[in-house]
């Protein structure tokens, strides 16, 4: 690999920013327009993670702290307190997490990871470190159990053995349980690995050890031997005590619960099979599926509680994961929607010797986390408040603002709260523990995510948390199709015909706009009102662009150039929709999916205005739309695709453009393609189509044939739908060439890329609606669209608008294509403006009205009077002041002054990778383009002078889910999915990474640990209560003596005593730092400790060989020396 070289860079980031191709105008506008942000303002870092941990392993709770924590496969560890505090750690080695143990009320928590090592994480500082960490070299580890207020940690192994480790100083005792001990000398068969380990209630120095063969010993830790043995022919899963420490209870592979008392080894008190069918002449029930975990709690007042997992009879196939809760005579089972990895069930004591009290159940799915209630009947669920369900369908684009405007998330707030189901418990969610941050973060921020099944949420992102407020189901549109083979065979993806792959929104005008995947275009309206729409309105657009080494449907056809007629003089026409299937079995006019003809009821939120569908056009299928733009001053959408472009007026419903590519070029245009034998086209071709209101006056005239009940199409007349001229391109010389057709992400790659076909289809990759000069003789501002394609080509159509009110709904909006602006490297990813000053120019919008408000309010006849509120500064600046136009693509970015279109600062972005995502971004002290690239690096650009100011190689593109939803946004603010189920946010500002401590929130609050059970008089009298067991003296050094080396290794965490000093304040850090002193002091007296001791072997030794020499050279004559 090419060493990095920064000094190289630096030379060549200084040698591509000088401007270009007038140094002396690039001089002069940088002293114009001084620049205030620098490299300091810019810190890259990661704030927070939300969403369901991915593929969740294991799980613990702290009753008393009431902290929940999460293990993943990939050795991700998940914190989850009251709504809104949530913390993310990883471990270094990535390996699984197989079980997690808190140290209860201690502020502690120790993982165990499939690759034999074991970890103690420090949850007293805002973001948890590991603190001891010990890996096991000649074992694996099973099992491991922390008894409530013991220091030591007991390890279960493969080979069957346990071993013991001190939590405090993560160092092993000598003391350890050999399987061939705890069984049964007689027996000759190896009782498997541990699979449970747990101290007796009543009795701290009695231990049961469950092996996986369905062996179960009760082993006396003083005398070092085991009391009982249970032998039980099938495997075990899990063990589990009565409170009072007399029975205990299995769960086996083969569907069956055995409960024993511990003084009765032969055979069980009682075998169940909760799920088995009994037979009626006294055999055993038929196996059922094993029970991989059970739990059994009591209470004071009533039955105990046994809940556990699986156990299900064979013959249910096909039935769901289920979760068993049986309680007294009555049997619940609770089916899950995915399979269970763990449950726990939460109780009001943390104290394993008095009644348990248990009165919630949580279950971890691996989609989901279920919390169940067990004090109410029917146990309802809790309403879960994280953010778990982002995956509910799998995401598949965002979008993040933040500085939204104020009244949007109570606006959205309003109408998503009547969405919310009904039937959960009314109790509080219980896991409540740990305190918000006390961030002074104030502007609000929405993330929107599109999903596969068509359904758009809108989420609040404000204070690093995140709620849901909205969602907006898009297929409600689209008729229902019940079994596959009533699925239409238009359709032109397998799955998720819904999928939402692009969106676009405008935040004032609260309108929005969504493509998805079947080549269609929604564009919906926010009301607060409830309304049905009796036919959803509908256009059909006829896209299409065809090589001329494709053979044609019909023969012949004149070989001579055609060209397309003048936007402006082609006169609009109303004919019917002709949506066939040809005889032959060509589709042809057909859109992909079906607009529901019946009335749709829309309740308040987001409302369908119109739908876009792109269709069939000679047996070929639309292509996917690459790229989609709304602006509500406009009341325009366009939306392109690799075969040319439409712009719809959604206030008309008429499509008032609808060209290839090739048709915006003007014919004088530098980079004009060359046409080469363009097949005349089957239908005269029209660059302009205006279907106003006064053309279509009967609604019969727009009705498909096909169709009686079809939903009105004001569609495209067929005369005038421009069959596009067939075009033959040849790219010009250092051009990309390449395939639009891959779906998931179509952009050129590298310059270096070729194409087996050399004939490489330009497609539209970006949109952006201005006020602008379009033309250097331009003496004005003007309405504009500027058009971004794959090839680098920066393009503008010229959009002349009709007065507004009334007149904006009679009279046809103009469009004009003037032609290429500027050229660049690579696809265009990102165009905005700014004016003389370098400030930010945002695309004039509309404000939001109710577009329900009734015939005669006030509302309606604000209505009426509203203006479009439009951010161009023609109005405040003369007309000889400059206007920069910032262009950034794949390769490159671009600063040009307008009107004289001259390029006045250039900088390459990359050479060997390309930019995945740009945006012109507001920080608090300016404004910067951002951009991701393939190659990982994070770099930030300032403006005009695209000066490099932030440059992190943060996370290569290993994943075509990030590539698809990283996005920057204002205030330094991005996000991405790390995972399918996860957001990652992050941060590239300075001041949010220093303001980030104060932000996050605590897991750890100081809580007194609830007083121990009472034993009473007459327990204490006659012994009858909990036996307590000084473990220190049976597994301390002095005790047990020091373990082999080699069993396992220490390494100190980097969060250690340096670590928590750091983090210690308040009352809590004084305590912790008094601690911390005494840990430093005992450390330092062990080691005075152990050096006297050494001295003192070594002085005996001294005087053992003394003596041994004086004894024999005791009658030794001199000369015998």
């Amino acid at each position: 690999m090419k060493k990095f070289n920064i000094r190289k860079v630096l030379d060549g980031l200084t040698a591509v920013s000088s401007p270009s191709p007038s140094p002396q105008l690039g001089a002069k506008e940088n002293e114009l327009i001084p620049e205030t942000l620098q490299s300091e303002h810019f810190q890259l870092c990661k704030t927070v993670r939300h969403g369901f941990p991915y593929q969740p392993s294991s799980m613990a709770f702290d009753p008393v702290q009431k902290i929940l924590a999460i293990g993943t496969q990939n050795g991700a560890l998940r914190l989850f307190g009251r709504p809104g505090v949530e913390c993310y750690c990883q471990h270094e080695s990535g390996a699984a997490v197989i079980q997690l143990q808190f140290l209860i009320n201690e502020g502690a928590l120790v993982s165990a990871l499939s690759d034999d090592s074991i970890h103690l994480w420090n949850l007293r500082q805002k973001r948890p470190a590991v603190l001891h960490s010990l890996k096991f070299s000649k074992e694996r580890i099973t099992f491991c159990h922390l008894p409530f207020q013991s220091k030591w940690l007991y390890i279960g192994t493969e080979r069957g053995n346990i071993h013991l480790v001190n939590v405090e100083s993560f160092t092993l005792s000598g003391y350890t349980i050999m399987w061939n001990k705890a069984i049964e000398l007689s027996s000759k068969a190896h009782p498997g690995p541990v699979v449970h380990i747990s101290d007796n209630p009543m009795d701290e120095g009695k231990l049961i050890i469950g092996f996986e063969s369905g062996i179960v010993v009760l082993w006396d830790l003083k005398s070092k031997r085991a009391d009982y043995r249970y032998t039980y022919d099938e495997a075990i899963h899990s063990v589990a005590w009565h409170h009072e420490g007399k029975q205990f209870i299995c769960s086996h592979s083969d569907g069956t619960l055995t409960i024993w008392n511990i003084k009765s080894p032969a055979k069980p008190a009682q075998t169940i099979t909760p799920h088995g069918k009994q037979p009626k002449d006294g055999k055993k029930p038929e196996p059922c599926k094993p029970i991989l975990k059970v739990e059994y709690k009591t209470t004071r007042a009533g039955d105990p509680f046994m809940i556990f997992s699986g156990g299900l009879s064979y013959d249910t196939v096909g039935r769901r994961p289920c979760l068993t809760v049986m309680h007294g005579k009555s049997t619940a089972v609770l089916e899950m929607d995915y399979s269970i990895v763990d449950f726990l069930t939460l109780c009001e004591t943390p104290y394993p010797n008095d009644f348990q009290e248990p009165y919630a159940v949580v279950v971890l799915l691996e989609k989901d986390l279920v919390v169940i209630d067990l004090a109410q009947n029917g146990y309802p669920i809790f309403e879960n408040p994280y953010p778990m369900m982002i995956h509910e369908s799998p995401v598949t684009c965002c979008e993040y603002l933040a500085d939204c405007p104020v009244d949007l998330i109570p606006a959205l707030y309003s109408v998503g709260s009547r969405q919310k189901r009904q039937g959960y418990s009314k109790k509080e969610w219980p896991i409540s523990g740990g305190n918000w941050g006390l961030g002074t973060q104030s502007y609000p921020e929405i993330i929107i995510t599109g999903h596969a099944d068509g359904s758009v949420k809108f989420w609040d992102a404000s204070a690093i948390m995140l709620q849901v407020l909205y969602k907006l189901k898009t297929a409600k549109v689209f008729e229902k199709v019940r079994c596959k083979e009533e699925k239409p065979s238009t359709e032109i993806v397998d799955e998720d015909p819904f999928a939402i792959q692009l969106m676009s929104w405008c935040p004032e005008s609260r309108m929005l706009c969504v493509a998805g995947v079947s080549a269609h275009v929604i564009i919906y309206r926010f009301s607060k009102q409830e309304i049905t729409t009796e036919v959803v309105q509908l256009l059909e657009v006829r896209l299409q662009y065809e090589l001329n080494d494709l053979e044609s449907p019909e023969g012949g056809g004149d070989q001579t150039p055609g060209t397309s007629p003048s936007p402006q003089t082609t006169a609009p026409q109303t004919h019917t929709s002709t949506s066939s299937n040809s005889s032959d079995g060509i589709r042809d006019n057909i859109p992909c999916l079906k607009v529901r003809s019946s009335p749709l009821k829309q309740s308040s939120g987001y409302q369908v205005e119109l739908v876009v569908q792109l269709v069939w056009v000679s047996g070929e299928p639309p292509q996917q739309i690459s790229s989609l733009a709304i602006n509500s001053c406009y009341g325009l959408v366009v939306f392109g695709n690799s075969n040319g472009l439409a712009v719809v007026d959604y206030l008309q419903k008429t499509v008032l453009l609808n060209l290839g590519i090739m048709e915006l070029y003007s014919s004088n245009d530098p980079y004009q393609r060359q046409l080469r034998s363009p097949r005349k086209s089957r239908q005269p071709s029209g660059g302009l189509c205006d279907i106003s209101e006064g053309s279509a006056t009967s609604e019969d005239r727009c009705k498909s044939p096909t169709s009686a009940k079809m939903s009105r199409k004001l569609s495209l007349p067929t005369e005038l739908k421009p069959d596009l001229v067939l075009l033959s391109v040849c790219p010009p010389r250092g051009s990309i060439p390449q395939d639009n057709r891959d779906n998931s992400f179509s952009r050129s790659r590298s310059s270096s890329v070729t194409s087996i076909d050399k004939e490489a289809r330009e497609a539209v990759t970006s949109f952006h609606f201005c006020e602008t000069y379009n033309r250097k003789a331009d003496g004005g501002l003007t309405s504009s669209l500027w058009v971004g394609t794959s090839l680098g080509t920066v393009l503008a159509i010229s959009l002349s608008m009709p007065p507004g009110g009334e007149q904006r709904l009679l009279q046809p909006v103009i469009v004009s294509p003037c032609g290429t602006l500027v050229r660049l490297k690579g696809s265009i990813l990102r165009m905005a403006f700014l004016d003389s000053t370098g400030s930010l120019l945002p695309s004039a919008f509309e404000p939001w009205y109710e577009p329900n408000a009734p015939a005669n309010g006030e509302e309606r006849d604000k209505v009426r009077k509203r203006r479009p509120v439009s951010v161009s500064p023609s109005t405040s600046q003369e007309l000889n002041e400059n206007q920069y136009a910032v262009v950034c693509s794949e390769k490159q970015a671009k600063v040009i002054s307008l009107p004289s279109q001259t390029c006045v600062f250039k900088h390459n972005i990359t050479e060997t990778s390309f930019v995945l995502r740009a945006d012109v971004v507001q920080m608090n002290a300016g404004i910067c383009l951002a951009c991701f690239c393939a190659n990982g690096h994070i770099m930030t650009l300032s403006l005009p002078g695209l000066r490099p100011l932030l440059d992190v190689n943060y996370l290569p593109l290993t994943d075509m889910r990030i590539a698809r939803t990283f996005c920057f946004t204002n205030l330094g603010q991005a996000l991405y999915l790390i995972s399918p189920t996860e957001i990652q946010r992050i941060t590239y500002s300075q001041e949010v990474c220093e303001n980030l401590q104060e932000t996050l929130g605590e897991l750890f609050t100081p809580v007194e640990t609830p007083e121990a059970p009472n034993r009473g008089f007459f327990k204490g009298l006659f012994g009858g209560g909990a036996q307590s067991l000084d473990r220190e003296d049976l597994f301390g050094e002095s005790g047990a003596g020091k373990a082999p080396r080699s069993l396992a290794q220490h390494i100190p965490g980097p969060g250690g005593i340096e670590g928590m000093k750091g983090a210690a304040s308040g009352i809590v850090g004084d305590l912790a730092r008094a601690r911390i002193a005494l840990d430093e002091r005992g450390q330092k007296l062990s080691d005075v400790e152990e050096r006297t001791a050494a001295m003192m072997a070594s002085a005996d030794s001294f005087s053992k060989h003394a003596h041994e020499m004086m004894l024999k050279c005791k009658d030794k004559k001199w000369y015998q020396f």
